[in-house]
């Protein structure tokens, strides 16, 4: 892929391969805003509006409809054409009945599914690192660009955050951000592939290999799929998503 960083903007022919415009019909395209997401694993909002969800057929169109403010990402009405919707983003048109979550995809490695209306307020968010901030508090960082607070009575014993691990998934309310469920990185955990070859499919951890000499996030996972297939990924490329069955609708 073409070096895409530093400028404001973004040619057609080097952009990410998965966003679905035409490369050569014109020259530029839409770089998404400095965000959550990193630019080779989102879609900015006026592509979606436009070309993937097609509610609009110029790119004049989509703006008006994000500038009335008539799109939802994650809960939040979002006026930012260029803002960057990645993994298990919910993106809502309430006017139209729409909700959808972007989701690892096979073959497309960021696509939507429909989601049921009573499910546009969850997400499912992995953590990232953890880390004391003033006071001895303990904060999550997670993959989404999020920060979530553990409020800790006793710094010296911080039981109410030593539960939670990097790679843990938490299945929250969004905007509020409220913890709902805290799901554990352990063997016989479903977990979805976000990245690599395997992207976009679900399947049981079996086994986890951790090597001597390398990092925990480049240990050697293998996992089965509802057919009995086994298949191997690496740890960092991977998401808890609940335990017989994900927590939410992320299958199409």
């Amino acid at each position: 892929m073409a070096k895409i960083g530093g400028s404001r903007h973004l040619k057609r022919l080097a952009a990410p391969w998965f966003w679905p415009i035409f490369r050569k019909e014109y020259k530029w395209t839409i770089k998404p805003s400095s965000g959550p997401h990193p630019i080779d694993r989102c879609i900015p909002l006026l592509i979606i509006v436009r070309d993937v969800l097609g509610y609009a057929k110029t790119a004049r169109e989509a703006k008006h409809i994000i500038y009335s403010g008539k799109v939802l990402v994650d809960g939040v009405v979002r006026r930012d054409y260029k803002f960057p919707v990645g993994l298990m983003d919910v993106v809502a048109i309430p006017e139209v009945d729409l909700y959808v979550r972007f989701i690892p995809y096979p073959s497309r490695h960021l696509w939507f599914i429909k989601i049921p209306k009573d499910e546009a307020n969850l997400k499912i968010v992995r953590i990232e690192n953890k880390v004391t901030v003033k006071g001895g508090h303990i904060q999550l960082n997670l993959l989404d660009g999020r920060n979530i607070l553990i409020h800790v009575k006793d710094p010296a014993h911080p039981v109410e955050a030593a539960n939670f691990s990097t790679l843990d998934s938490l299945l929250i309310e969004i905007p509020s951000q409220q913890i709902i469920q805290h799901i554990k990185l352990n063997i016989g955990k479903l977990a979805m592939v976000i990245d690599g070859k395997n992207v976009g499919r679900i399947g049981k951890i079996v086994n986890i290999d951790v090597r001597p000499g390398l990092k925990r996030r480049k240990s050697i996972v293998m996992l089965e799929d509802m057919q009995g297939h086994k298949f191997q990924t690496i740890l960092d490329y991977i998401m808890v998503v609940g335990e017989e069955k994900p927590l939410i609708t992320l299958m199409s």
